[in-house]
């Protein structure tokens, strides 16, 4: 099996170090085991996907060295595909829609009864206020996010592991047993995007048939989720590898708003992709 990796920004910013180093990692392992790197533009939120934005991802990558496989997948034009796992998750009865915005959801979690908050990989738990299982004949409805129902979708779910060769090196096991408690109901397409994340994400893994995702620490958690909707839709599992994050002076991780960290700056003032790469610790 060819080692198949990819770098997938989301045009809502400048590129900074932290991208530059996981796009110049991939690369370089993908180019170590003679394989293929892939670009995907990851652009399904449309409301803050800019197309200069696009461009200057094309620019910042060509500078500093990058080459890879065209065409180059655009999320946004790959919603009909998306949306017939959306359509097979509805007919079974996994997912369900949810009308309830993020004051509704604070609300419910602030109840006396409902304890203390659990929180996982998005944040706060749902409370379920609109879980129910809407009839498979029952057309989907367009004004609503869809959960996933995980109370249902668990007694179908086996082999929950996944392998990482990032700093935590090894094979990841997880259990059934508090998927409620810690991933819960987790959106699998939002109201004003008709997709999520995280299911764009592993739909497109293997279509593209990705074989190592290389991405920051940060999505390490988000794993478990990528893992159960791979199960649910018989997808496979690529080999996970969570590589370490830049930081800026005062230990914070990089955003795209830290525009003196952004690629485009640093080739403003005259800086090479050789000092790029010794700054995020790469080899030259």
């Amino acid at each position: 099996m060819t080692f198949t990796t990819r770098f997938a920004p989301s045009p809502t910013g400048p590129l900074h170090l932290g991208h530059a180093y996981s796009a110049m990692l991939a690369h370089d392992m993908a180019q170590a085991q003679g394989g293929r790197f892939l670009l995907r533009i990851e652009d399904i939120d449309r409301a803050r996907a800019r197309p200069e934005w696009e461009a200057q991802i094309y620019d910042d990558l060509t500078w500093l060295g990058l080459t890879w496989e065209q065409p180059v997948l655009r999320q946004s034009e790959n919603m009909n595909f998306y949306r017939q796992s959306i359509d097979k998750l509805w007919k079974s009865g996994l997912i369900y829609p949810c009308t309830c915005n993020r004051r509704d959801i604070q609300y419910a979690l602030s109840a006396p009864q409902e304890g203390a908050v659990l929180t996982g990989p998005d944040g706060p738990i749902y409370p379920g206020t609109c879980r129910h299982v809407p009839a498979p004949e029952t057309p989907i409805p367009d004004t609503a996010a869809l959960r996933l129902n995980m109370a249902r979708a668990v007694p179908m779910l086996c082999d929950l592991r996944y392998i990482e060769t990032g700093e935590d090196a090894g094979t990841v096991d997880f259990s059934t047993e508090d998927l409620t408690q810690t991933l819960g109901d987790i959106v699998l397409a939002r109201r004003d995007m008709g997709t999520s994340y995280h299911l764009s994400v592993v739909l497109d893994d293997a279509a593209q048939g990705i074989t190592h995702v290389v991405r920051g620490a940060d999505l390490a958690e988000a794993t478990r989720i990528h893992v159960v909707l791979q199960r649910l839709l018989n997808l496979p599992t690529p080999v996970y590898h969570h590589h370490r994050l830049i930081r800026d002076d005062a230990g914070k991780r990089l955003a795209k708003r830290d525009d003196a960290r952004a690629i485009a700056r640093y080739r403003a003032e005259g800086a090479t992709p050789r000092d790029i790469r010794r700054l995020v610790g790469l080899p030259a």
